[in-house]
């Protein structure tokens, strides 16, 4: 059997997830009929703002034969155990392992790149024939997208949405692959709506195939997968590296993918592959959508439709979906671990950052606190700067920097600093007219408002006006020691 502990083999699918989940007793099972439609999602989001754990509903209203899996990332422990890793941040330190070893320039060093080579090939996706996900196949009137129970997940909700689909195309021009979770509305049995805005990686592959003159994309939608290839589908992996690759590395091993009649490698062990195409002239109205900002979007835009051509099934299929909303949901699992894996890949470029958080309740993009090993004046704004121009993290609204013995995680701390070190006219930056969250409520227009930066650290003198900081209180050390020593003499432990 499976099991995703330290030492143990590689979960392979959502099956396997969902068996580790239930030995550890983070699964729970719905035997009474439950509906997608409103009923799941509100079930689904009830149980995330207890923490968990993950439910599998086994007695779907009005679509036989399927179950629906939800709140998989229920926990980042539990996430973290799945991949058989001590810290979330070791995956970012595989990638950063292969990125920066040293050119080979002797014998020895020519016999470790080789290795490091061999290391490589470990993450390389690994092509295989037959897989359970051809075990049922649907074309024409047969292949329907109504046929599967997709979530309405709130009740102003434009229509029934896949939530958490990997929509997977190829780059026109590098052969690499994306795999990116872009909400999809069903728009009739053959047709449906992925919204993927301009900045992510697959509307720069539908945009090189129009400027190609392309007239269609072949495009593959996957339902389920194991917890690191679902997550690689969330993660803000930077173009143009390979999504199975970095699959791979989270995975720990190869990503074992097989190849569909439109030419696509997706990967093999997922529940079912919707199978079609888009054409790369048209576009349709998508929305509204209550999202993970609170909010319904606003307002409706267009964005390319999927044709569907062929459905492959596993038999007793599983359909993952996720809920959004307020915080903190499902999706604060999946920030809180991108904010780890790639916690050392942002300290490679950034290495004074000592670390980071990104608060649950800070929906992800909207609120980003740093501390950082401070050096010279202006180097808080430096990193703000240098974070605004890093792949997603271009998307965050609001960015607070502070010193190295500051937890970004404790918020209390964060709020002293921030009172007591900042004096606004000096400390907070904005920056009008940038590209921002196309989901933010908050700008008049879509994807089009300013940035927020708050220097919260000490003040060189060059900041402060040629004058030294003050000096923080600290207990003297003689004290320290008698009162440690004679601790247990005063009973103050001993309650009242």
């Amino acid at each position: 059997m499976v099991c995703g502990v330290l030492g143990l083999k590689t979960l392979r699918d959502m099956r396997g997830y969902l068996e580790f989940l239930d030995e550890i007793g983070w699964l729970k099972r719905i035997t009474v009929e439950a509906s997608p439609i409103l009923e799941i999602p509100e079930v689904l989001r009830r149980i995330m703002y207890r923490r968990g754990p993950a439910l599998l509903f086994e007695n779907v209203k009005g679509f036989p034969g399927w179950r629906i899996a939800g709140n998989l990332f229920c926990h980042i422990d539990v996430f973290r155990k799945s991949l058989g890793v001590e810290r979330l941040e070791d995956v970012g330190r595989r990638l950063i392992s292969l990125a920066l070893s040293p050119p080979p320039m002797g014998v020895v060093d020519k016999i470790r790149a080789f290795k490091d080579m061999m290391s490589l090939s470990r993450y390389l996706p690994k092509k295989v024939g037959s897989t359970p996900i051809f075990e049922n196949i649907l074309e024409g009137d047969k292949a329907s997208l109504n046929n599967l129970p997709v979530f309405k997940t709130w009740p102003g909700d434009g229509g029934r949405y896949f939530t958490y689909p990997l929509v997977i195309t190829r780059d026109p021009d590098k052969e690499t692959y994306n795999m990116g979770v872009y909400r999809v509305m069903i728009l009739d049995d053959r047709r449906g709506v992925i919204h993927w805005q301009i900045h992510k990686r697959s509307a720069e592959s539908y945009r090189k195939a129009g400027e190609s003159g392309l007239e269609r994309i072949p495009v593959a939608i996957l339902i389920g997968g194991d917890p690191a290839t679902l997550f690689t589908g969330a993660a803000p992996v930077p173009y143009p590296m390979d999504k199975y690759l970095f699959a791979g590395i989270v995975r720990g091993e190869s990503l074992p993918v097989v190849e569909l009649g439109s030419g696509l490698m997706v990967p093999a062990y997922g529940e079912a592959v919707l199978e079609g195409y888009i054409d790369v002239s048209e576009t349709a109205y998508e929305g509204p959508f209550g999202d993970h900002m609170g909010y319904y979007d606003k307002p409706m835009d267009k964005y390319p439709i999927f044709h569907l051509e062929c459905i492959y099934m596993r038999s007793d299929p599983i359909y993952y979906g996720s809920v959004v909303g307020k915080p903190a949901l499902e999706d604060a699992v999946i920030g809180k671990a991108v904010e780890r894996i790639f916690l050392p890949i942002i300290q490679m470029m950034f290495p004074e950052v000592v670390e980071i958080n990104l608060p649950e309740h800070g929906v992800f993009q909207g609120l980003a606190i740093v501390s950082i090993k401070k050096r010279y004046p202006g180097h808080a704004k430096k990193v703000m700067m240098g974070l605004w121009g890093l792949g997603q993290f271009s998307l965050t609204k609001m960015i607070v920097v502070v010193d190295h013995d500051i937890n970004p995680h404790d918020i209390n701390q964060v709020i002293w600093a921030v009172s007591v070190n900042v004096d606004p006219q000096r400390d907070v930056l904005i920056i009008p007219g940038t590209h921002t969250d196309a989901l933010d409520p908050a700008t008049p227009i879509q994807g089009y408002g300013s940035k927020l930066g708050i220097d919260a650290t000490r003040k060189y003198p060059e900041e402060y006006g040629g004058k030294e900081w003050p000096r923080e209180v600290e207990v003297d050390e003689d004290t320290k020691r008698l009162v440690d020593e004679k601790w247990s003499l005063y009973g103050l432990d001993q309650g009242s």
